[in-house]
C-alpha cells in the first residue's frame, strides 16, 4: 500500500517526540517483515532507552509451548540485527482479556505497561514543571539584562551627545567670532550704537577685543595662513564632533513597556499557574499512593 507521505520518516519523527516507544509483535501477523525490523532498528539506535517490546495477542498464540516458540522466533530475528542484539532483552506477553471468553493460562503483563506509562507521565510532568520554572527565570534574567544594557546605552548616548556638542561649539566659535569681528570692523561705531544701543555696542566691543588684538598682531602677509589655520582647527573639531555623535541603539518606550509587561506576566501569572499545577500534581500523586 502506498501513502501520500513518507510513512517511515513520519514514524521516526514521532519517535523523536515520544517519551516511550512501544513495539507490539503480533504472532498472527507479519511482525517480522524486513521493513518493520528496519524501522524498529532505526528507532532503537536513536532512542534505545525509550523502546519497549511486547508480544501482543499472546492468548491467541496457542499453548505455552507455542508461545515460547513464537517468542524464540521473534528474539532470534531481532538478535540478527546488530542494533537490536543487546543483553537483558525482555518481551512481556500482553493481551486484552475478554470477560465472556474462556480464561487463558497465559500470563497477562499488561499492568506493567500501565505502570510504565504512569511512571513516565509523572516523570515528564515533574520535568515539565521544573523546566517551566527555569524558563521563567531565564526570561526574567533576559528582560533584566536587556533593560540594564539599555540603561548603559542611554548613559553612553548622553555622554556622547555632550562631547559632540562641545566639539561642535569649539569648532564653530572661532570662525563665528572672526566673522562678527569683520562685520563690526566694517561698520562705524555710530551705526553700531544706533543699532545695538550704547550698552550693547560696548559689550560687543569688549568681547571682540581679544579677537581684534589677535588679528592686529598678525602681519597682513600672514592673514591667509591664519585663515587656513582657523579652517583646519574648525574641520578637526567638526570631525571630532561627528565621531563623538555616534550612539548605540536603545529601546523605545513601547519596547520597554512590553518587556516590563512580559516580566510581570511571567513573574506573577505564569509562576502562580506553575505553583497551582505543581500542587495539583502533588495532591494527585499522594491520592494515588493512598
Amino acid at each position: 500500500m502506498k501513502y501520500p507521505f513518507d510513512v517511515d520518516g513520519t514514524i521516526l519523527w514521532l519517535g523523536d517526540l515520544s517519551d516511550l516507544i512501544f513495539v507490539f509483535f503480533d504472532p498472527m501477523g507479519q511482525a517480522l517483515c524486513k521493513r518493520t525490523l528496519d524501522l524498529v532498528e532505526k528507532l532503537n539506535n536513536a532512542h534505545g532507552d525509550r523502546m519497549r517490546f511486547y508480544l501482543s495477542k499472546a492468548d491467541e498464540a496457542g499453548h505455552e509451548a507455542d508461545r515460547q516458540r513464537v517468542l524464540m522466533q521473534i528474539v532470534q530475528e531481532l538478535c540478527k540485527r546488530p542494533g537490536l542484539n543487546k543483553a537483558g532483552f525482555d518481551m512481556p506477553t500482553i493481551y486484552v482479556p475478554i470477560p465472556q471468553a474462556k480464561p487463558s493460562r497465559c500470563v497477562n503483563q499488561i499492568e506493567e505497561i500501565c505502570k510504565d506509562i504512569e511512571k513516565t507521565i509523572n516523570h515528564t510532568v515533574q520535568n515539565t514543571l521544573n523546566s517551566l520554572e527555569k524558563d521563567c527565570d531565564v526570561i526574567t534574567m533576559e528582560v533584566d539584562e536587556r533593560l540594564y544594557v539599555d540603561g548603559l546605552n542611554n548613559s553612553y548616548n548622553i555622554r556622547a551627545s555632550i562631547k559632540s556638542l562641545t566639539f561642535l561649539f569649539l569648532g564653530l566659535m572661532l570662525p563665528i567670532l572672526l566673522f562678527i569681528n569683520f562685520i563690526a570692523s566694517s561698520i562705524s561705531k555710530e551705526t553700531l550704537r544706533s543699532s545695538l544701543g550704547a550698552s550693547g555696542a560696548d559689550i560687543l566691543s569688549t568681547y571682540l577685543n581679544p579677537v581684534r588684538d589677535m588679528w592686529l598682531r598678525v602681519p597682513t602677509n600672514y592673514h591667509a595662513y591664519l585663515f587656513g589655520g582657523v579652517a583646519f582647527v574648525t574641520i578637526v573639531f567638526l570631525m571630532l564632533a561627528k565621531w563623538c555623535s555616534r550612539t548605540k541603539p536603545t529601546l523605545s518606550r513601547k519596547q520597554k513597556r512590553l518587556l516590563l509587561e512580559k516580566r510581570e506576566f511571567v513573574g506573577v501569572t505564569v509562576r502562580s499557574v506553575k505553583e497551582q499545577l505543581y500542587n495539583e500534581y502533588l495532591n494527585q500523586s499522594i491520592g494515588d499512593q493512598i
